[in-house]
C-alpha cells in the first residue's frame, strides 16, 4: 500500500510542461529519478504485465467505484458500488488505489482511455467535496458524523477500527495518496486542488486536538498520512502539513526505531511498513534526522532479519520472531503483496538518497519473485497471501467480486515497472535494472534503448538511437549476485576491462555518438538461502531468480477468488501434511551442484539425486514468477523429517 513519490521534475504529458516541486528537502537525493512518461517499456514480461493490468483496470466500472463517494455526499450514485471489502466497511479505498494505477498507466502508456477515466474520476469527486462543503471527501459510510465526533475528542481507538469504523484513517491515505498521484504523476490541477482542501480539512480537525489525541487515534491502521502530508508541504510550500506529517506519526513505533530498537514481533506488518516511508519522507522534506535513521534501521531489520527468499514477509500478516519461521512453512497465509510494495517505496527513497546497489540489489529481487508473481498472466488476478508451506498454491482475484487491499496495491504494481529501470544525477546516467525499455531523456537528447531477454538470458544491449554532443558516464548496476571479475563489457564490440566489484557501479566515460552499443553479460549461477532462522528449510536461486516446482494440481478448491469478505484471499483447499513433500536428500551446504539445465528450456534445471522420494525425483525447478495455477514447493526441507518431528509440524 501507499503510492510513490518523484521528488524533482515531473513531466505531465497532459500539460505538456515541467512541474517543479518546490525545494525545500535540506539534503538533495544523491540520485534521481524520471518520470514514468520518460520510460517505455518495451517487448518482454513486464510489458505483457503491464498490459495485463491494463485489462484488469479496464474491466472495473468507475461509477461502481465512485458510488461510496456520492453516498456519504449525499448525492445519488449511478451505478451500486461494488461488493465485499468496497460494501462492508472499507468502501471507497480502491477508488483511491484506482486514481494512483490511473496515474500510472497513462504515464507509462499514455493510453487515452486512462486519461479520460482519471479525469471522470476527479470531476466526480470534486462535485462530492463541493456538495459536502467543508473540504472533507470520502468513501466511508458515515465518515462526515466521525470526523466531527474526532474533532469534539470523542476518540476510540483499536488496530483495525477508530471510531467503530473499520480503518478509516487507511482508507482516507489512499483517497489522498491517489489524489497526489493524479497531480504528481499525471499532472492534473484539479486533483491538487480537491487534495490541498480535504488535507486542509483534517489539518482543520487536528488542531482542535492534543497530541496525546491525535497519539491514540493513531493506534488504528493509519496507511501513509505522515507520507502524503509531508508531500503536500512540498507541494504548497507550507510548513503546517510538515508539522501535520510530524503529529501524525506514530511514537510507539517511531521511537524505538530511532533507538536501533526493533520493536516489530508480532505487529501487524503492513501497519508499520507505511509509517516508515512517512518518517523518510519527513527527513527528506524537512531535514529531520531521527526520522531517517528510523527508516533506515527499519529497512535494515525488515530486510536482514524478517524477509523470506521472495523478497516478501509476514505470516498472516504480522511480523513472526526473528528466530522462529515455522509458521512461515506451516501457515498457508504466507507474504503479503501489499507488504512488498510498501517495501518497494521505501527502498526507492533509501536508494535515491543513497545511490547503493544494496538497495537495487533487494529491489530487483522483489520486483521479479513476489510483485511481477503477484499477477496471472493470462485473466490478471491479483494475489493476496503467497504461501510459503511445501505444496500449497495461490488465489487469484476477479475484478467484479474481489476488493481486497492487495487488488488496489496490486493495480498499481504493474503500473508502474519503468520508475527505477534508470536514474540520473546531474549529467550522468545509472542502469539499475535490466528490463527491455527505452528512455528519452530530452534535457540530454538522449534516447536509450535497452534490449534484452533478462533473465532467460544473461546479456542485455544498451543502445544510442539520440544524444547531444559531450562526455558523460553510463554507470552500469554490478549486482551482488555476480561473482566478482565475471561481470563483461563491451563497446561496439571491443571489450572493456572491469575493475568495479560486486554491489558498485561500473562507470562507462566516453563521447558517446549515436549508435553505440553497450553489451553487458550478468553470468548467473545457482546458490542457496535458508530461511532466516537458520532452519533446515532452504530455497533455490538462479543470479536474482527464485527456483520453485510445480508439484500437482489437485485440489485447487478456490483458485479463483470468491466474494467471500474474510476468506476468498485464503487458499483453502487442502493442506498436505508436510512430512508428504519432497525434500532435498542431502544436509550438504553445496545443493548448487546438483542442478543440471534442461536443454532449450531458459532458466530450468533438474536435480538428479537430489529430490526424493522417488515420485518427485524428475521435478523441474522453474523462475517463480512463470509458475501459476498449480501446487509448489519453493522452500526444501533438507534431510528427511524425523518421525519424532512430524508432531511438531501442524498437518491437516
Amino acid at each position: 500500500m501507499g503510492q510513490k513519490i518523484i521528488p524533482h521534475l515531473l513531466f505531465s504529458m497532459a500539460a505538456c510542461c515541467f512541474i517543479v516541486l518546490n525545494a525545500r528537502a535540506q539534503t538533495a537525493p544523491t540520485l534521481h529519478s524520471f518520470s514514468l512518461q520518460q520510460v517505455e517499456l518495451l517487448p518482454g514480461v513486464f510489458k505483457d504485465a503491464q498490459q495485463t493490468d491494463m485489462t484488469y483496470m479496464l474491466a472495473l466500472d468507475p461509477d461502481r467505484l465512485l458510488a461510496p463517494y456520492l453516498t456519504e455526499a449525499g448525492l445519488t450514485p449511478k451505478k451500486k458500488s461494488y461488493g465485499n471489502w468496497e460494501n462492508t466497511g472499507l468502501d471507497g479505498h480502491i477508488g483511491g488505489h484506482y486514481l494512483s494505477a490511473l496515474s500510472n498507466m497513462y504515464a507509462s502508456t499514455h493510453n487515452a482511455e486512462m486519461n479520460r477515466r482519471l479525469d471522470y474520476m476527479l470531476a466526480e469527486l470534486k462535485l462530492c467535496q463541493d456538495k459536502i462543503g467543508s473540504g472533507y471527501l470520502g468513501g466511508i459510510p458515515g465518515g462526515t458524523a466521525m470526523w466531527k465526533d474526532i474533532a469534539a475528542g470523542k476518540i476510540e481507538a483499536d488496530s483495525f477500527s477508530l471510531n467503530k469504523k473499520w480503518v478509516p484513517l487507511y482508507n482516507l491515505h489512499k483517497l489522498l495518496a491517489g489524489l497526489r498521484d493524479a497531480w504528481l504523476i499525471a499532472g492534473k490541477p484539479q486533483a491538487k486542488d480537491i487534495l490541498i482542501k480535504l488535507t486542509d480539512y483534517i489539518y482543520s480537525v487536528s488542531l482542535k486536538l492534543s497530541d496525546e489525541q491525535i497519539q491514540t487515534m493513531l493506534i488504528s491502521e493509519q496507511g501513509g498520512l505522515n507520507e502524503v502530508f509531508a508531500d503536500v508541504s512540498v507541494i504548497t510550500g507550507q510548513d503546517k502539513y510538515l508539522t501535520l506529517a510530524r503529529r501524525f506519526s506514530h511514537r510507539a513505533v517511531l521511537d524505538p526505531l530511532i533507538q536501533g530498537r526493533d520493536p516489530l514481533d508480532g505487529l501487524h506488518a503492513n501497519m508499520q511498513i507505511p509509517k516508515a516511508i512517512g518518517f523518510q519522507r519527513i527527513s527528506e522534506v524537512g531535514g529531520d534526522e531521527d526520522y531517517g535513521k528510523a527508516a533506515q534501521f527499519f529497512w535494515e531489520t525488515v530486510v536482514n532479519n524478517r524477509t523470506v527468499v521472495i523478497g516478501g514477509n509476514s505470516v498472516n500478516e504480522h511480523f513472526n520472531p526473528m528466530h522462529d519461521f515455522s509458521k512461515m512453512i506451516t501457515d498457508i497465509a504466507g507474504p503479503e503483496t501489499c507488504n512488498s510494495y510498501n517495501m518497494l517505496k521505501l527502498t526507492r527513497h533509501l536508494f535515491e538518497k543513497a545511490g547503493e546497489v544494496k538497495y537495487m540489489d533487494f529491489y530487483e529481487r522483489v520486483l521479479y519473485n513476489h510483485i511481477l508473481s503477484s499477477q496471472h498472466p493470462t485473466h490478471g488476478g491479483f494475489v493476496y497471501y503467497t504461501p510459503m508451506r511445501p505444496r500449497h498454491y495461490r488465489v487469484y482475484s476477479q475484478p467484479q467480486e474481489d476488493m481486497w487491499c492487495c487488488v488496489g496495491s496490486g493495480m498499481e504494481n504493474h503500473s508502474k515497472y519503468g520508475e527505477l529501470i534508470y536514474s540520473y544525477q546531474q549529467n550522468d546516467l545509472y542502469v539499475n535494472l535490466f528490463i527491455a525499455s527505452r528512455l528519452n531523456w530530452a534535457a540530454k537528447g538522449l534516447v536509450l534503448s535497452q534490449q534484452t531477454k533478462f533473465p532467460d538470458e544473461e546479456t542485455t544491449k544498451l543502445l544510442v538511437e539520440a544524444v547531444k554532443a559531450g562526455a558523460f558516464d553510463i554507470n552500469i548496476r554490478y549486482p551482488r549476485w555476480v561473482k566478482p571479475g565475471k561481470l563483461q563489457i563491451k563497446i561496439n564490440g571491443a571489450d572493456v576491462a572491469v575493475d568495479a566489484l560486486p554491489g558498485t557501479y561500473v562507470k562507462l566515460n566516453r563521447v558517446w555518438e549515436k549508435g553505440d552499443e553497450i553489451e553487458v553479460r550478468l553470468p548467473m549461477e545457482i546458490s542457496t538461502e535458508a530461511l532466516p532462522d537458520s532452519s533446515h528449510y532452504v530455497a533455490f536461486l538462479h543470479g536474482p531468480i527464485v527456483l520453485a516446482a510445480k508439484t500437482d494440481t489437485a485440489d485447487l478448491d478456490n483458485l479463483i477468488g470468491d466474494a467471500d469478505q474474510f476468506g476468498g484471499y485464503l487458499a483453502r483447499g487442502k493442506m498436505y501434511p508436510l512430512y508428504t513433500a519432497p525434500v532435498l536428500a542431502s544436509n550438504g551446504t553445496d545443493l548448487g551442484k546438483y542442478l543440471k539445465p534442461v536443454y532449450g528450456k531458459p532458466q530450468t534445471f533438474i536435480a538428479p539425486g537430489l529430490i526424493s522420494p522417488a515420485k518427485f525425483k524428475d521435478l523441474e525447478l522453474i523462475p517463480f514468477y512463470k509458475l501459476h495455477d498449480a501446487r509448489y514447493m519453493i522452500y526444501w526441507h533438507q534431510g528427511y523429517i524425523k518421525p519424532q518431528e512430524i508432531n511438531k509440524i501442524i498437518i491437516r
